[in-house]
């Protein structure tokens, strides 16, 4: 027997869903800020100025600690109530958003050194977790990052949608290998609260340590 389709307000691969959680204010995953452990980033790495992605951006605070760091970011959401709250926060910055679906958004030929995950992941059903692994590799540069806090463990009512060790190896390894890895900062919301790791995933096979 098939099970039947999620209506699109039920359906958080949907826009309706999100458009309709902006629209009634019902934002649990909003931190109201940049996360410590970005902050915290960009203080120790003063690299070369990058291309930046932010995709399923949300109220977008990041983009002003990214260009505040030299980067160029672009940031993108399909909810329009989303996207006008972020354009509000950030001021003049505020055309570094952009509304589009990231699936199936042009970015033409550009490629990004960075793409920045913090609450679009899970906030995708499993099914189109692989989709958005081959969407993000296909955008990022060769050794390009794909960093940010993930979400793992349980959750019984979701969205959000957690990983676990096994399902981000089989999701992840293919085309990234593990950087770094580590407990997020206290500083989150109630809903990811002690489920977020910041990780650091570098595009391509791990290098040869044993040479």
């Amino acid at each position: 027997m098939e099970a039947t389709p999620l209506a699109p307000d039920a359906d958080s691969s949907r826009t309706q869903f999100w458009v309709k959680r902006w629209e009634r204010g019902k934002l649990p995953w909003d931190l109201g800020h940049v996360p410590p452990d970005l902050i915290s980033f960009l203080d120790r790495h003063r690299a070369e100025p990058l291309d930046v992605l932010i995709p399923g951006c949300g109220s977008a605070y990041e983009v002003r600690a990214f260009h505040a760091a030299g980067h160029d970011v672009m940031a993108i959401d399909f909810s329009g109530p989303a996207v006008a709250h972020a354009r509000e926060i950030l001021g003049g910055l505020g055309d570094k958003v952009v509304q589009g679906n990231f699936f199936k958004h042009d970015f033409g030929d550009r490629r990004f050194g960075l793409v920045y995950e913090r609450g679009f992941l899970c906030s995708l059903p499993p099914a189109r977790w692989p989709e958005y692994v081959a969407r993000i590799s296909s955008l990022l540069a060769p050794g390009g990052l794909l960093m940010g806090l993930f979400l793992y463990g349980e959750e019984p009512e979701p969205p959000p949608y957690p990983l676990n060790d096994t399902l981000a190896a089989e999701l992840l390894g293919p085309h990234f290998h593990l950087r770094t890895s580590q407990a997020a900062a206290a500083d989150t919301v109630p809903v990811y609260q002690g489920m977020e790791r910041w990780q650091e995933w570098l595009k391509g096979e791990a290098p040869d340590t044993t040479r």
